[in-house]
Formats: C-alpha cells, sequence, structure tokens
C-alpha cells in the first residue's frame, strides 16, 4: 500500500488535543482553559513543554495550546472532571484516525482488531471508576440559587475543614483579611458572586457565594478529589 510523503508526515505527527477542543467538550470558554493551562505549566504539572500553535478565524490568527493525552486529562480534571469521558471518547477517535493499519495485511488487520478490543475495554473501564462522579454531578448537584460556603459543604457532605483547605490548595480561594475570596478568573467565569453590605458597627465587608454554575463546577471538582483520596486510604 502506497502512502504519499504527506500522509507519512501526517501518520508520524504525535498525536495532540488542542485547548480549542477541550473547551468546546466542556463548554467553558478558550481563554479560561488556556489560562488554566499555563498555570499547570508554572506548577511544572505537564509531562512536557507547552506547545502553541497559531489558528485561523475571521481572518485573523489567535494561539492555541497542544496537549498530549496525560497533560490533556490532567487539565480536565481541574477543569471539570465530569466530562472526562468525553475527553477520553475524543482521543479514541484521534488515535484510532492516527494509527489506521494496513489492512490489505490479513495479519496487520487482525492483531489491529485485537488491539482495537483491549483498548475499546480499557476505556469502558476507566470510564466506569468515573461515571460515579458524572452522576453525583447530573443527579445530586441541583441548584438554582447562590450558596454560601456553609450551605455547600452540606449539600456535598464535605468537612468545613477539609473543604476550606481544599479551595485554598487548588487556588479557588484565597484568604483576604481572614475572609475565604474567590480568585479573580473565578469570579470572571461566573462561578463567584460577590455580596458587599455595611455591618451595624458600620463595617464594611464582603462574602463570597457560589452561583448555581459555580457549585455544579466545585461538585465535579470535589467527587473526583474524595474519589482519589479514597482510593489512596484502600491502597
Amino acid at each position: 500500500m502506497m502512502i504519499s510523503a504527506a500522509g507519512f508526515d501526517t501518520l508520524h505527527q504525535p498525536v495532540s488535543m488542542s485547548s480549542r477542543e477541550l473547551a468546546g467538550l466542556t463548554d467553558i470558554s478558550h481563554g479560561e482553559v488556556k489560562r488554566l493551562i499555563k498555570s499547570l505549566e508554572t506548577s511544572r504539572r505537564l509531562s512536557q513543554p507547552l506547545r502553541a500553535t497559531d489558528y485561523q478565524r475571521q481572518d485573523q490568527t489567535f494561539q492555541e495550546y497542544r496537549l498530549n493525552k496525560r497533560d490533556s486529562l490532567t487539565a480536565i480534571a481541574r477543569l471539570s472532571p465530569a466530562f472526562t469521558p468525553a475527553v477520553l471518547d475524543r482521543w479514541h477517535e484521534l488515535e484510532m484516525r492516527h494509527d489506521l493499519p494496513d489492512f490489505t495485511n490479513p495479519a496487520v488487520a487482525a492483531r489491529a482488531w485485537a488491539q482495537e478490543y483491549e483498548r475499546r475495554q480499557a476505556l469502558e473501564n476507566r470510564i466506569a471508576l468515573i461515571a460515579p462522579k458524572a452522576d453525583f454531578f447530573d443527579r445530586y448537584v441541583v441548584v438554582d440559587e447562590a450558596m454560601g460556603f456553609r450551605r455547600v459543604c452540606k449539600l456535598l457532605q464535605a468537612k468545613e475543614a477539609d473543604f476550606r483547605q481544599f479551595l485554598l490548595e487548588r487556588q479557588i480561594m484565597y484568604r483576604l483579611s481572614g475572609v475565604l475570596t474567590p480568585h479573580q478568573q473565578h469570579l470572571e467565569a461566573g462561578r463567584f458572586e460577590l455580596h458587599r453590605g455595611t455591618s451595624e458597627s458600620r463595617h464594611a465587608f464582603s462574602q463570597a457565594r457560589f452561583t448555581a454554575k459555580g457549585v455544579k463546577w466545585v461538585a465535579g471538582l470535589w467527587a473526583a478529589h474524595t474519589a482519589r483520596e479514597h482510593k489512596g486510604a484502600v491502597a
């Protein structure tokens, strides 16, 4: 079977997923996805140097990041774990398209069928592990109003101290004059809203509340976090 030089080069390019694809799969703005990926690079959480490429849209040039499979799954774990099955399915498509065998050779075709069966089984096993998190996200986190820290803890059945530490370590919130305050990128993403007022003693105060969108988002992160903690305890 003859393969053109261009086709050979395409087949031998490393498979990657773009930050735009991650944004489309999760319905999160591309700008926010890029900021998260950049923060992962800064904190040395990526397995390889960040690679940026240009793309054209409406006669303008923009930039996107290209990630390998491990790094894209690291990013989705921070963005929204409930979408992990969708990202895994997309990777399956990318890898299948990249690794097409020579089906004119019966031995190669048989080997490819066996490998595909094994890969699909592994994928289904991984999705089965993720399914409880997605189920929690879709069925139990149904809110339509902003909620304070303590109400979210009750909803997630989380200890306040543990959930507070989780928010601080994930750089979702920080302490400002002793008060939990969301980082600006999460305010801009619509995950929090700030309620300002004046106390009876005329002191100005500001209280952060999770929006409905924010509750659903943080619930997915918390479910993944507690699953990892449970797995570590069992091991």
